[in-house]
Parts: structure tokens; C-alpha cells; sequence
């Protein structure tokens, strides 16, 4: 594969990814616990921006309770970056700004049989005065 057909196919991946972040924000990927348990692998799991790590069944306990209630979702995304780390499998990292909460964003995703799966996915708190 030459440079430029690998850039042109990151860029593919990376446009991608974008319209699956932030994971369990996009109500096009569905709202219920089977379209949640669909984004993930089996042995997902995450790391919260209080540092506790969340197995899967917990992470689609929290999803089924959260959107068992209409509520709006205000978020912006920006600085999307996107890194194959191995054959089918993406490392794309971001900033969420929701309301006046910041965080860096870092998702493991696995493509296969057409599909994108997360594989981990991780939310770190930033500082306000650490000049995001």
C-alpha cells in the first residue's frame, strides 16, 4: 500500500470513528441495552474520569438506567486523532466538552465483519487551567 493510499484509508477510519463518538451518545446506534451490548466486545471494559475501572455488564447497567429517561445530551466534541496500533484495530482520542466538564477521551476500536466494535474505552477530567 503506497503513502497515499494508506493516508487516504486512515482518513476513511478516522471519519468513521468521529460518528461513533462519544461512544453511548450517538441515539443513531440505538438507546437500549442490546444496541449498547452491540458497540462493545465481550470482554470490554473502561476506565471512568474517577480512575474506576467498569467491567461491561456494568457499563450496560449504567446505560440501560441513564437512558430509561428522556434527558438532553449537550456535548461538543473536538481534536480527533486516530492511530492503528495493529491490523484492525484503531486508538482514537479526543476532547468532550459537556456543559463546563471537560475530558480527554481515548477509545480502542476493532474492526470486523464490516463493523466497528470498542474494545476499551477511557475518560480523563481536564483542568480548566491547564490550557486544553
Amino acid at each position: 500500500m503506497t503513502m497515499d493510499a494508506f493516508s487516504d484509508s486512515l482518513a476513511q477510519v478516522l471519519r468513521d470513528l468521529i460518528q461513533h463518538e462519544p461512544i453511548f451518545h450517538r441515539p443513531e446506534f440505538g438507546r437500549t441495552r442490546r444496541d449498547f451490548a452491540a458497540l462493545i466486545v465481550d470482554d470490554y471494559w473502561e476506565v471512568g474520569a474517577s480512575g474506576q475501572r467498569y467491567s461491561r455488564d456494568v457499563v450496560l447497567d449504567i446505560l440501560e438506567r441513564r437512558h430509561s429517561v428522556a434527558a438532553e445530551d449537550d456535548w461538543h466534541t473536538s481534536e480527533f486523532e486516530v492511530t492503528e496500533i495493529a491490523a484492525n484495530n484503531y486508538l482514537l482520542t479526543y476532547l468532550l466538552q459537556q456543559g463546563e466538564r471537560w475530558t480527554r477521551r481515548a477509545t480502542l476500536w476493532r474492526r470486523a465483519d464490516a463493523r466497528w466494535q470498542a474494545v476499551y474505552h477511557q475518560c480523563t477530567l481536564v483542568a480548566r487551567e491547564s490550557g486544553i
